[in-house]
């Protein structure tokens, strides 16, 4: 089975307690929230020990982030990282100012 995972940042979320996995047809997709970004790098050495061979970033992850996370993996697997279209980089500033206002609210 092929087996792959997607992180991205959630606050207060427990990465092994609170993914989500999906089976079929031969594969099997993780989706991982973190607490933080800086949570991702320990988060995607133990997926790649658990048999993930494929990882994608949410693009709300900064590049230093995600080049973190490409670094602490090697070349066991590789790591992809969404990016936005510049149409959408207006939207993408917006998501990001409210959810950093939410985390801040949050006392995350």
């Amino acid at each position: 089975m092929i087996t792959w995972a997607y992180i991205y940042e959630h606050p207060s979320t427990d990465p092994v307690a609170d993914r989500v996995v999906i089976e079929r047809a031969g594969q099997r997709t993780l989706l991982v929230p973190v607490p933080a970004s800086s949570d991702a790098v320990e988060v995607a050495k133990l997926l790649v020990e658990e048999g993930v061979t494929l990882i994608e970033l949410c693009g709300g992850f900064a590049l230093p982030a995600a080049a973190r996370v490409a670094e602490a993996v090697g070349d066991r697997v590789p790591v992809g990282h969404v990016t936005f279209a510049v149409d959408a980089v207006p939207g993408v500033a917006a998501y990001s100012a409210a959810f950093q206002e939410q985390v801040e609210e949050a006392g995350a």
